[in-house]
């Protein structure tokens, strides 16, 4: 036999909806149909002027009764508070999540796919926080981003914070959809002989491909300079992206990234477009308005990658 309230101490909660009203809906059921912690709503009523405390109880004040509060009472229950159902679309209500701040965990809520160590991770490559032996700790870009460092009360491990407003934000949706979506789908089986796609890009048809740039890890490269960095980033045992998307709305791809300190690398070849050079300039002042580290790799440096490519990531604490 289960224990009573009074052997508990604890009171039991009051029904989700009122018999015989079922668009009311009780302070609890309201929380939970905002998704929000029962206590904290109780709370932001207080602090709008809707409810009151007396004693150990509820009150509902004018304000309160004017958004349509209104009392019930039950044998079991005693007396509570009930709302209407459509109170959970009050504009007041509705900011109480947009300034609540979340965390890895609780965006899992909006990408049920992903672990919550996937999505630290994912936000980490991105180069908003990074991981230490303390934890999870806020870089500068993130702090940029509305991101606070908080700290456990249980185990004293570092955590990060955001602002709701992250869940919205294109780079981060980017980012977590294409994490979320896996793998592609397998390429389907090759046509016979003879009846090829006319309009399929050949191997020998890719950038690169004709000029033989490709890296020792398999990178298909534009040019001897791009094939000549990657070369040395692998043997160098250093984990990089080709062609990665910068943490901006804006389409633009760094030649290289190094997750390991979040470092981009451009390689400047020479004779560049007039439209890949606008980008390379564009990509340069967008390094420097969000504070990245980065390292340009010039057309000459190719014989002194040693020199060049250590000195400048020594200098953002890589050894290699």
């Amino acid at each position: 036999m289960p224990p009573s309230s009074s052997a508990t101490g604890k009171r039991p909660e009051p029904p989700d909806t009122v018999a015989g009203d079922e668009d009311k809906l009780s302070t609890t059921a309201l929380a939970r149909s905002l998704e929000l912690p029962v206590q904290q709503l109780f709370v932001t009523l207080r602090d709008y002027g809707w409810i009151e405390r007396r004693a150990d109880n509820w009150l509902l004040t004018p304000k309160g009764e004017y958004e349509g509060g209104s009392y019930r009472d039950s044998r079991r229950f005693g007396r509570y508070i009930v709302w209407p159902s459509a109170l959970a679309k009050h504009p007041l209500l509705s900011a109480i999540e947009s300034n609540q701040r979340i965390t890895a965990a609780s965006l899992r809520r909006f990408y049920p796919a992903l672990h919550p160590r996937q999505i630290n991770r994912s936000l980490a490559e991105i180069g908003l926080q990074q991981h230490s032996i303390l934890g999870w700790e806020l870089t500068e870009l993130g702090r940029q981003w509305g991101g606070q460092q908080a700290e456990s009360e249980n185990s004293g491990a570092f955590y990060v914070t955001w602002p709701h407003e992250i869940v919205d934000h294109p780079v981060v949706q980017r980012e977590l959809m294409r994490l979320a979506a896996g793998p592609p789908e397998p390429p389907q089986e090759a046509p016979p002989a003879g009846e090829g796609d006319l309009f399929a890009i050949r191997d020998e048809e890719r950038p690169g491909a004709r000029d033989g740039c490709e890296g020792i890890d398999g990178h298909r490269l534009e040019t001897p300079l791009e094939q000549r960095v990657c070369d040395w980033l692998y043997l160098a045992q250093l984990a990089h992206a080709y062609r990665r998307a910068l943490p901006c709305e804006e389409p633009l791809r760094a030649d290289f990234y190094l997750p390991q300190g979040g470092v981009y690398i451009d390689c400047w070849s020479e004779n560049l477009a007039a439209g890949e050079l606008s980008a390379r300039l564009r990509r340069r002042e967008v390094y420097r308005e969000l504070g990245l580290r980065a390292i340009e790799i010039n057309a000459g440096d190719g014989d002194q990658l040693d020199e060049v490519l250590g000195r400048g990531l020594l200098a953002f604490g890589i050894r290699c």
